[in-house]
């Protein structure tokens, strides 16, 4: 089959596609053929040695992790799917899938059934950026109705998600985004934007129950400065690189909390998300849809920073 690889770690420059053996599955596992992959900022981390590298190893691997396609072989033991199920998921994750090769085998139970409404370039857009929100959000966060929520890169692949959710929990959402990204963040359910380039959002903010923050303190120190904007017992979610030792201990200082947070595979989150799509609920953005021989070129794009929503490869001709 074909597969993205990549020998060394480098830039984008480093991947190319190959042909590779194709995976049979195991008891309980399904085989499914990839249709679309999503790409995500994790996956241009790794390329680079940064990201889930440590757990995947030394080259050669292929990364990605998001998925969607139609499942063509189910191992023994599998209840939950058929052979032509069409199917969408984040497998493995944070050791490898494979996600960006034309199929893919994983247990059946972290796939589910793509949205209805979806084509499969549009549903491999959503695991791994909608499951971080959700269980940032639903699970980490319980977040209710009337509280305040903010959150960081509110126009990237999990922000988007994150404010369609927080809404949809109740929450008053704010987010911080440049300013030509507002119109588009309000039509998606925030109640403020803050254009970070020209105002200190600390300085627009105050009385926030939950932070999520999708960017950290690597970058201008966006994770200890969010907590001068969460109330007393506020929480702050930091989702790339984690809470610091020193980040957790401000936190307390100030009678607030600090937390990691890592995604993990949800087939059953993922049935919940696809019945919010279908119903109108959450919307997925597409930035680019580019074939899987230019994944060198999805990753160039990515590492710009612009991307609004999320950027897909077709597997599939």
């Amino acid at each position: 089959m074909r597969a993205v690889v990549q020998d060394a770690f480098g830039g984008p420059d480093v991947l190319r596609v190959a042909d590779v053996p194709k995976p049979a599955p195991l008891p309980t596992e399904v085989l499914v053929r990839v249709v679309s992959a999503g790409v995500n900022p994790v996956d241009h981390k790794t390329r680079g040695g940064g990201g889930m590298a440590g757990v995947l190893g030394a080259p050669p691997f292929t990364v990605g992790w998001d998925v969607s396609g139609v499942v063509e072989e189910v191992g023994f033991g599998v209840h939950t799917l058929e052979v032509g199920d069409e199917v969408y998921g984040m497998p493995w994750f944070p050791r490898a899938a494979g996600g960006y090769a034309e199929y893919v085998t994983a247990p059946s139970r972290q796939f589910a059934r793509k949205p209805k409404t979806l084509d499969h370039d549009a549903a491999a857009a959503v695991p791994l950026a909608a499951l971080t929100a959700w269980q940032v959000l639903v699970d980490t966060a319980d977040v209710r109705a009337g509280q305040r929520v903010l959150v960081h890169a509110a126009a990237g692949g999990v922000g988007h998600f994150a404010v369609q959710l927080a809404r949809h929990l109740g929450a008053h959402v704010i987010g911080t985004a440049r300013a030509d990204k507002h119109g588009w963040l309000r039509e998606l359910g925030a109640d403020e934007v803050v254009d970070y380039t020209a105002t200190r959002f600390e300085d627009a903010v105050r009385d926030v129950d939950v932070v999520v923050d999708l960017i950290g303190d690597e970058v201008d120190d966006t994770g200890t400065r969010s907590l001068t904007t969460l109330a007393p017992g506020g929480l702050l979610v930091a989702v790339p690189g984690g809470a610091s030792p020193e980040l957790v201990g401000a936190a307390r200082e100030r009678g607030a909390r600090a937390r990691s947070f890592l995604v993990e595979p949800d087939g059953a989150a993922l049935t919940e998300l696809a019945g919010l799509i279908d119903r109108g609920v959450v919307r997925v953005e597409v930035a680019e849809v580019l074939p899987l021989e230019q994944a060198a070129r999805a990753h160039e794009l990515l590492g710009g920073g612009r991307v609004r929503g999320k950027l897909v490869l077709r597997v599939a001709p």
